[in-house]
């Protein structure tokens, strides 16, 4: 994904003042299933650790800018190592 497609995207979970509730972590995680790719955007009075929300939701950071951060499901990884081109 490159840096345009992800500027576009629109965030899709709103954090709140209550910053990262189980609600919000199962709603991330039931989102990055359908979607594989999750804008998220939180208040500025919450208190949210982006590497923390990706950690809970098995998922990777891609892109954090101030207070959004995107976050990507994690690939399924074969056995095999990665090939070189």
């Amino acid at each position: 994904m490159d840096r345009r497609t992800i500027h576009e995207l629109k965030p899709t979970v709103w954090i709140g003042k209550r910053g990262v509730t189980p609600e919000a972590v199962e709603e991330v995680t039931r989102q990055l299933e359908d979607r594989k790719v999750v804008k998220i955007r939180w208040l500025q009075s919450a208190e949210v650790d982006p590497s923390d929300l990706a950690a809970r939701t098995g998922s990777e950071v891609v892109d954090i800018r101030g207070r959004t951060v995107v976050l990507a499901a994690r690939r399924e990884r074969s056995g095999k190592p990665p090939r070189n081109i």
